[in-house]
């Protein structure tokens, strides 16, 4: 099958499995409510580990029986490992499902890219890293000579964070996504040299996965360091958390773009981390403008393959230094994002992190992980709607 005819079968397929993950959505709604009493059976108390300060739902302001009801609807999930809700700084709703445990690590999948993001930041602050305007290719020498396309001689660390660099999205172009995880090794260097351009750097939003690994391959050359330990040193550690592992590629760099291994309690110390303007526990370890240039709209209204990839509940999708943005309700918010429907929510107006590890569900791209997807994305959004303004 060619390229062309390949693309043209994917996205057809990918249409109508999407419209039947809707029919499935449409008859779970019409499903009788839970009663009080139900709701009030359900525990969804913190455990009380130490490594957070915990409080009830009352003390922070939130209704009990909001949290009932997400909590309820969470337990009907087959792929949801994990589920917190932290509230002013308190983790206050705590529960975990099927494989999960406060313990329990797996790859979460394209929420990495926020963490690679950060360790950027912090990259430029240790003075690694002189600009966010320094060329990619300062960085990959190796490469110059065989780059054709001049228009590659000018993206920059900037357009990369934005994902505007112009490489493509691998997922709707031809047969680049299967060159670079199914058809051959995990040697992703030499991409940046043989995946043309979509468009001039700058100009147009690309979900590239490339674009973050050369983020991470970046920040790795221009500190020393291999990305796993410099996170941990200058990152996990200072958040009093741990870095589990992290995929290295055949050249022996880490995925800047996916499979970091965390707990669901240390993604959500992440979250606390940016939604407090960089600070955890007193200590400042992302510089305040870093966060608050990260958590900038560079794109507005992005839609992936021309249709809605989930039908979810995320509205009005924007992206900043590889964290998304959207709207639910009267409420916008910014979350890192992975396969399976790996969440780390930051809700400002609300002073609110919302955390879901579940089955980043590996290697499977089409039918049923897009269904497990969503309905995660649609229980937490309907979470999110239920909440009133403060």
């Amino acid at each position: 099958m060619s390229g062309n005819s390949l693309f043209r079968f994917r996205y057809h397929r990918h249409c109508v499995l999407l419209f039947a993950s809707v029919i499935v959505t449409l008859s779970t709604l019409v499903g009788c409510a839970p009663s009080t009493g139900e709701l009030e059976a359900i525990e969804y108390a913190p455990l009380r580990e130490g490594d957070w300060k915990v409080s009830t739902p009352e003390e922070q302001g939130l209704e009990p029986m909001l949290l009932a009801k997400l909590y309820y609807e969470a337990a009907e999930l087959e792929t949801l490992y994990g589920l917190l809700v932290i509230k002013n700084g308190f983790l206050t709703a705590e529960k975990y499902f099927n494989e999960g445990s406060i313990d329990q690590v797996s790859g979460r999948a394209s929420a990495t890219k926020s963490f690679t993001s950060a360790l950027v930041g912090i990259a430029l602050e240790e003075e690694c890293l002189q600009s966010l305007d320094q060329k990619m290719i300062e960085f990959f020498p190796e490469f110059a000579e065989e780059i054709q396309d001049p228009r590659k001689e000018k993206i920059t660390i900037r357009h990369l964070l934005q994902m505007r660099g112009g490489y493509p999205d691998e997922e709707y172009a031809g047969d680049y996504f299967d060159i670079m995880f199914f058809l051959g090794n995990w040697k992703f260097l030499p991409h940046l040299v043989d995946f043309p351009l979509a468009s001039d750097p700058g100009t147009k939003f690309h979900y590239s996965n490339l674009t973050s690994h050369l983020l991470g391959v970046i920040v790795t050359r221009a500190c020393g360091q291999d990305l796993e330990t410099y996170a941990q040193q200058h990152l996990f550690s200072p958040m009093g958390a741990d870095l589990y592992g992290w995929q290295v590629d055949d050249d022996g760099y880490h995925w800047g773009f996916g499979e970091i291994y965390v707990t669901a309690r240390n993604m959500a110390k992440f979250g606390q981390m940016y939604l407090d303007g960089g600070v955890y526990d007193g200590k400042q370890i992302l510089a305040t403008d870093w966060v608050e240039a990260s958590l900038q709209r560079y794109s507005e209204k992005i839609v992936r393959g021309g249709i809605l990839p989930w039908f979810g509940s995320f509205r009005d999708r924007g992206y900043g230094y590889q964290w998304w943005s959207s709207r639910v309700g009267d409420h916008d918010f910014w979350y890192a994002s992975g396969h399976g429907g790996n969440y780390i929510i930051l809700l400002p107006d609300l002073d609110m992190v919302i955390v879901t590890a579940a089955d980043p569900l590996h290697d499977k791209w089409d039918g049923n992980p897009w269904k497990y997807e969503g309905a995660i994305n649609r229980l937490v959004g309907r979470f999110i709607k239920s909440l009133p303004k403060e």
